[in-house]
């Protein structure tokens, strides 16, 4: 069994889970290869001091690998997903950080939960990505122009608000005025959606959400709308630029440019462990507190 490993250092959380991790699999014969700058970073730290095979955003991974270990929080996993693209390589989240609906695998047991990867006791689900494209043409989406969990517009070198003319399959929506727009997946929906007041959809749904940022206009509500709908945005403001990210991917885009968004035709396919579900998270990260059945 090949195993990729990825991951953010945090010192105090991140070490004992890298030493659980390894010891793990090495005792399990089980192959690491290891992202580079990651595999620096431990070496420095003397984490690791056995040499292992690496990988990088130029050498895409490929089927020969089980799939991908995360270490770290959601933010972790959302650039995890950029060595993985269209490669099938499935995900796994192990969790270091705060809040995590998308790193599944916590630090207190993580020796049970991989041992289902051992086991190859697991399933998968596909996780919907959004492309964009941009006219005129900016080089900043040439390679990586997907997101799993969001793309937003918003204001850049102003306090003033941005328009965001928008358009559902070339029909005339609405002109947001507003700090920004945010297009969400269902994965997302947990995300910088829900803290702009945006509804929690299941992974499973086939849909997409739009919510404004700040909007002048109070009436202006968060909007679900099936998955397959082109989404096309024209943004005007006082400055010359604006501001579009990708999840963590941030790049300035000019006035007037024309940004079209659409569901990828491939998925990410995010690791299941059995008892970890969507629902139990939910549970205890978002809505009632620890859930007592654990």
């Amino acid at each position: 069994m090949k195993i990729a490993i990825y991951g953010q250092y945090y010192q105090n959380s991140t070490e004992p889970i890298i030493k659980d991790i390894f010891s793990f699999f090495n005792s399990n014969n089980v192959e690491m290869v290891i992202e580079e700058n990651f595999l620096n970073m431990l070496y420095e730290k003397e984490l690791v001091k056995k040499e292992y095979k690496t990988f990088s955003p130029s050498t895409a991974l490929d089927n020969s690998f089980e799939m991908l270990i995360s270490i770290g929080g959601d933010g972790t996993i959302l650039r995890a997903a950029a060595f993985v693209r269209n490669s099938g390589v499935p995900l796994l989240g192990i969790n270091a950080g705060r809040l995590g609906f998308l790193a599944k695998v916590q630090k207190e047991n993580i020796e049970s939960l991989l041992q289902y990867v051992i086991d190859q006791n697991y399933s998968t689900s596909e996780r919907t990505l959004l492309g964009l494209s941009c006219e005129p043409y900016n080089e900043a989406f040439e390679e990586l122009n997907f997101a799993m969990n969001e793309v937003t517009v918003s204001r850049k070198d102003t306090t003033s608000m941005i328009t965001v003319e928008t358009y559902l399959n070339n029909e005339y929506l609405n002109s947001y005025w507003a700090d920004g727009l945010i297009i969400s997946t269902p994965t997302g929906s947990t995300g910088y959606s829900l803290s702009c007041g945006g509804p929690i959809l299941t992974p499973d749904v086939k849909s997409l959400v739009i919510t404004p940022i700040a909007p002048h206009n109070l009436t202006a509500r968060p909007l679900v709308i099936p998955d397959d709908t082109e989404i096309t945005l024209r943004v005007t403001g006082r400055e010359d630029q604006y501001l579009v990210s990708l999840d963590s991917r941030i790049s300035s885009v000019k006035n007037e440019s024309v940004l079209k968004i659409k569901k990828t035709d491939y998925k990410i396919k995010m690791v299941e462990i059995p008892g970890e579900t969507f629902l139990k998270t939910l549970r205890n990260k978002l809505l009632w507190g620890e859930d007592k059945r654990n």
